[in-house]
């Protein structure tokens, strides 16, 4: 990891910079794909498939029992996990739910909001070498407690043409009956347009590589709403001389095994730590299976001392991490004036793989820096707002002068006589 100390300003913004995939034909490659699969359907999934996935298969969509069989043979360990795990995500989210209240804003005129859950969804999850079966529950989860009809799940094949057990069964734990083996670009693209075997959906959600969130923000833009811009997994520990050395390499190298485009930071105020945490990467590297990408990851990445807690807060909110992990003597102190985070994860026994798995909050979250704008996925990313009014006699005759005034200073004579033809049925008595 590269390591900077008390930087200029100019070296933070650099540091701070993520890792891009050189690929200067992304977006005409997603667009040619789109085209392709407009025109094929299915037939162009599966060659897609073929070629991305190197697999040949014939059914997208799985059959009931194929899943079925699939979840029977996850371990019972790991059932029990993933139940306890739904459990907290779920009471997580039930919490989220918002209550009608109907409020009188003048005499006589009730307004109101309504969540209505999001009709047709679509989920991806990710395959390949780590199944992400967590994000099943994650998306799968608040999708029902919204009450959203249609589910439709998307996940690449391994190279038997077959999904993970695990993703198959927490699926069934999160109530998903429409499991399509399809992964990548081409998925996004199915879920969004329909092809003959996968039906069109309004919302996609799900992480991916940055392949798959250019599609998103593809279709975004064309056909169908996308649950946010995410990009490769990152994570930001602050840390002072309270921490502990091995927790904050271990939560490092949590997220620099996700791919060798990750990226992790560490910013201290405590420049000691710098060579005990390097030293702890380099001893817990050589026990990873996936030591090769964390490795990669490591070179995106960055240690940063600078001088005061001040200097940290204004670096974490610079960077607006997807994680942000507060390993100091006050964490709740500094947290209050985080601005900008996907999800902070407070103290040193916070660890931020609780949140990707069994603490209830999601783990769909915002990277790549819109954290400044967008929040992680909860239950109203499953639903819309409707909003209602109702307005008396009593009270169109509060309000009815000021829509005609502000009427008639836009120019806007219907709008204006919308409100005046029944101001003059009220005055004469007429109703």
């Amino acid at each position: 990891m590269r390591r900077l100390i008390n930087p200029r300003p100019q070296e933070i913004t650099e540091c701070l910079t993520r890792p891009e995939l050189q690929s200067n034909n992304l977006k005409d490659l997603v667009t040619k794909m789109r085209k392709d699969i407009l025109f094929r359907g299915d037939i162009a999934l599966i060659d897609y498939t073929a070629r991305y996935d190197r697999v040949n298969i014939r059914n997208l969509v799985m059959e009931k029992d194929e899943i079925e069989a699939f979840a029977a043979t996850v371990s019972p360990e790991l059932k029990e996990a993933i139940q306890s795990a739904a459990k907290n995500i779920s009471r997580f989210h039930e919490s989220q739910r918002i209550e009608v209240k109907k409020i009188e804003t003048a005499p006589g005129v009730v307004c109101w909001q309504e969540q209505k859950a999001i009709e047709k969804v679509g989920l991806y999850i990710p395959g390949g070498t780590a199944p992400l079966f967590s994000t099943v529950l994650m998306l799968g989860l608040p999708a029902q407690i919204a009450g959203c009809k249609e589910i439709v799940l998307c996940t690449p094949p391994n190279q038997e043409g077959k999904i993970a057990p695990a993703i198959a069964y927490a699926a069934q734990v999160a109530g998903i009956t429409k499991i399509v083996t399809v992964g990548g670009v081409q998925a996004i693209i199915a879920m969004a347009y329909g092809t003959e075997s996968i039906p069109s959906v309004d919302k996609i959600f799900g992480p991916g590589n940055q392949y798959v969130t250019a599609a998103k923000q593809l279709v975004g833009m064309d056909k169908c709403a996308i649950d946010m811009p995410a990009g490769p997994s990152e994570v930001m520990v602050m840390a002072d001389k309270s921490a502990y050395p091995a927790f904050v390499a271990a939560d490092l190298l949590s997220q620099a095994e996700h791919g060798s485009d990750s990226q992790v930071i560490l910013v201290t105020d405590h420049e000691p730590l710098l060579d005990a945490v390097e030293e702890e990467v380099n001893k817990q590297l050589e026990a990873l299976g996936r030591k090769a990408l964390a490795n990669d990851a490591l070179t995106n990445s960055v240690m940063i001392y600078v001088d005061g807690q001040d200097k940290m807060v204004d670096i974490a909110n610079q960077y607006a991490a997807e994680h942000l992990i507060i390993a100091t003597e006050n964490p709740s102190d500094i947290a209050t004036q985080i601005r900008h985070a996907g999800s902070v994860f407070m103290g040193h026994y916070t660890p931020e793989s609780a949140g990707d798995y069994a603490s209830g909050t999601n783990h769909t979250l915002p990277t790549n820096g819109w954290a400044r704008s967008y929040s992680g996925v909860n239950l109203d990313a499953f639903t819309k707002k409707i909003t209602y009014q109702e307005i008396s006699a009593v009270g169109l005759q509060s309000i009815g002068n000021t829509i005609e005034v502000m009427a008639a200073a836009e120019s806007l004579d219907a709008h204006k006589n919308a409100v005046t033809v029944r101001l003059k049925q009220l005055s004469s008595n007429e109703i």
